[in-house]
């Protein structure tokens, strides 16, 4: 053997300890998270990002119902709210109201 394969035989020792571990790091890591994800009660996701056992009982989509509907009140008030909002703008930026103003401090006596 030449030097230059010694030296190339010395780098692929050196590396090849990092090179098996990397995938059983990964491999370990995904054992770990899908255990968590099992042990916190998240359903398991396929290939194709579906759900595998998806979780529905009849109290959580009661209360799915819940939150859809206090939902849409949120949004129905808010939408309220927008509207007395614009309302108000509309009156503190209009002209004639801030002439008005302007002539009832002209009326106000001074001191």
């Amino acid at each position: 053997m030449q030097p230059d394969d010694l030296a190339a035989l010395n780098i692929i020792h050196a590396i090849a300890p990092a090179i098996a571990v990397f995938p059983i790091a990964m491999v370990l890591g995904w054992v770990v998270t899908t255990w968590m994800r099992i042990k916190n009660g998240y359903p398991l996701n396929g290939r194709w990002g579906q759900s595998l056992y998806p979780k529905t009982s009849s109290e959580e989509m009661e209360r799915i119902k819940l939150l859809t509907s206090e939902n849409a009140q949120l949004r129905a008030e808010l939408g309220s709210i927008k509207d007395r909002l614009a309302t108000v703008e509309r009156i503190v930026t209009d002209e004639s109201h801030r002439l008005a103003h302007e002539i009832d401090s002209l009326h106000a006596p001074r001191n």
